[in-house]
């Protein structure tokens, strides 16, 4: 039996890319899509598919009532993406969602309620293994190598700053050797903020141009050397593999798992 999605954000580059992953998937099949800013078109219009008789609804509570459903994929934004997966939840439905930028009480709400519910939500700050690679390298030299600092670089319409990405990033080397602020001894900002963030005792530099899709690199230092560990995702193309695993893998747990990493190296 074909597992049956929900795109929510079908209208937009990763919802479309969503799409056509979901409909070239032979163990899957499109059964619904929500968009506002495209409610009443079709998914597979709006995808470069041709008309699949798939109607964009005008939000996911729509799409719901209209399409049975075992999952809903969410590439939204931060303002919809937690009041989305609540919806999914509530009508008993998995969820894979990639937006970025929702709080920790959202998050951690979002699981009590996957867990009362006995339902798995796979949410991944990045759905590019190469990225997940990047990530697991970077907090594993970290360990070896004292100073360490993260650019990420993002195209000019995503909404939070710093990326999901950087800030797991920070999170995986924190856990990996604990925190270890770079210490500089008469270091002065003349501009404020030129220095970057700091999240875990790491700096974080974010870039935002158009040209670009989603990179990140993470620079470490030690006496006499650096390291440096980038990826780049040079098509949104770069995500489905990752999404696609998600959706195969969310009825395979419970509450919810944050970071593919937790698909790739725990099984």
């Amino acid at each position: 039996m074909k597992i049956r999605v929900i795109v929510s954000g079908a209208g937009g580059k990763m919802g479309r890319e969503v799409v056509r992953a979901v409909c070239g998937a032979e163990d899957m099949e499109l059964a619904g899509a929500a968009d506002p800013q495209h409610a009443g078109g079709d998914a597979g219009i709006l995808a470069g598919l041709g008309e699949l008789g798939v109607p964009v609804a005008s939000s996911v509570k729509e799409a719901l009532t209209k399409a049975d459903a075992d999952c809903v994929v969410d590439f939204t934004t931060p303002a919809a993406a937690f009041g989305n997966v609540m919806e999914a939840l509530e009508a008993g439905k998995r969820v894979v969602f990639g937006t970025t930028g929702l709080g920790e009480s959202e998050l951690s709400e979002i699981d009590r309620v996957a867990r009362a519910k006995d339902l798995g939500v796979i949410h991944a700050p990045n759905f590019a293994i190469g990225a997940v690679l990047m990530m697991r390298f970077a907090a594993e030299a970290a360990r070896f190598m004292e100073h360490v600092e993260i650019i990420e670089l993002h195209h000019d319409q995503k909404k939070d700053a710093p990326s999901g990405t950087a800030i797991k990033t920070a999170e995986m080397i924190w856990e990996a050797r604990g925190e270890k602020k770079l210490e500089i001894p008469g270091e002065m900002e003349v501009i404020s903020g030129s220095r970057g963030g700091e999240h875990r005792g790491i700096r974080i530099h974010s870039v935002r141009l158009p040209g670009l899709v989603a990179h990140q690199e993470v620079i470490l230092g030690h006496v006499g050397q650096t390291l440096t560990i980038r990826h780049d995702s040079l098509d949104r193309s770069s995500f489905m593999p990752g999404v696609l695993l998600a959706i195969r893998k969310v009825r395979e747990v419970t509450g919810l798992v944050y970071g593919l990493e937790r698909l790739l190296f725990d099984a």
